[in-house]
């Protein structure tokens, strides 16, 4: 059945906090994996989860600063991926099926923003294959483990950033048109709350269901690739240590890391999530369809939530990844 992506609505919004939003729930023998889980909202949904009892495997490309971030949390647990490498994703996979583990919780928390064009080894434009293409395949290898979970859930952070741009199917990869850092980074986070629709499509029967997530706006790593010019337009500037400040009198709303990572954990874990899944969430609630007005700060366009772009995003990947269910 179908969610309506529209709010349920939760008592929760903008200002709540991973913890408060888990509310005390006791995770014990939940198993987690958090892509990108050692650094900003993925280190802080680790932590969340992992104190609240769960065992969270947290595959890193950068074991050494992975390890550094994640000492002193419990039941933790580290792995090697690259989600631009193709085989790096087969053999993360292939380890966690072999331990015979179900996996209650997958959240695709990773990715990457307004980079310079770069390519994985199959061509592929590395926003949309780091963001989408590489958990589209690290999901669909995991499937059985998430199918014996018996009520799995799949968590696919997006961003506001998707009305950047719809998927544009006739070239993805930009190997015909000129290379836009920030319609690439749209394309990807478009393609993520897609995918959550024709994830939760397929898995609903299975009892996995899927979600993706904006968390906010952020200030954190994922800011790295951004000129001066990208600052201004976000009423940014850079200080000497490297840290972001707002300007003063822009109406712009961001978060800190805790209340960033509300929206995940809410997914994740809310008892009023349970029968639902495919819709885009905000501020720890179901989102609103944009009507009109795209410079609304909430809200999702029409095109990130349409079924039949959905559908045929689907078959795109299976094409790029040679993956199916």
């Amino acid at each position: 059945m179908t969610t309506q992506q529209k709010p349920i609505p939760s008592k929760f919004g903008f200002i709540s906090t991973a913890e408060e939003v888990l509310g005390g729930q006791d995770l014990s023998g939940k198993t987690v994996i958090v892509t990108g889980g050692y650094a900003g909202l993925g280190l802080e949904t680790t932590r969340v989860l992992s104190e609240a009892g769960a065992t969270v495997i947290v595959p890193a490309r950068s074991a050494e600063r992975a390890r550094a971030n994640l000492a002193g949390l419990p039941r933790v647990e580290l792995g090697a991926l690259d989600l631009l490498n193709p085989e790096s994703i087969d053999a993360f996979a292939e380890g966690f099926l072999a331990s015979g583990r179900p996996l209650d919780l997958l959240i695709n928390n990773a990715g990457i923003m307004a980079c310079p064009l770069a390519r994985d080894s199959r061509g592929n434009e590395s926003q949309f294959s780091a963001n989408h293409l590489g958990h589209f395949q690290l999901t669909l290898r995991l499937w059985p483990a998430l199918i014996h979970a018996g009520g799995a859930r799949v968590i696919s952070l997006t961003s506001r950033g998707h009305r950047f741009s719809e998927v544009v199917f006739d070239d993805p990869n930009f190997d015909r048109r000129p290379y836009d850092k920030w319609k690439a980074y749209g394309q990807s986070k478009t393609a993520n709350a897609l995918f959550a629709m024709g994830l939760d499509r397929r898995g609903e029967a299975q009892g996995v269901r899927a979600f993706s997530v904006h968390p906010g706006g952020i200030l954190t790593d994922l800011t790295r690739h951004l000129t001066m010019d990208d600052l201004k337009g976000f009423s940014l500037s850079r200080q000497p240590d490297g840290s972001l400040l707002q300007d003063p009198g822009s109406d712009r709303r961001f978060k800190d890391i805790p209340k960033g990572a509300a929206t995940t954990i809410w997914c994740a874990t809310s008892p009023q999530l349970d029968g639902m899944g495919g819709v885009y969430c905000e501020d720890c609630d179901i989102a609103e369809v944009i009507q009109g007005d795209m410079t609304v700060q909430t809200g999702m366009a029409p095109y990130a939530c349409d079924l039949e772009l959905a559908e045929k995003l689907w078959t795109l990947s299976e094409a790029l990844t040679c993956v199916r269910i």
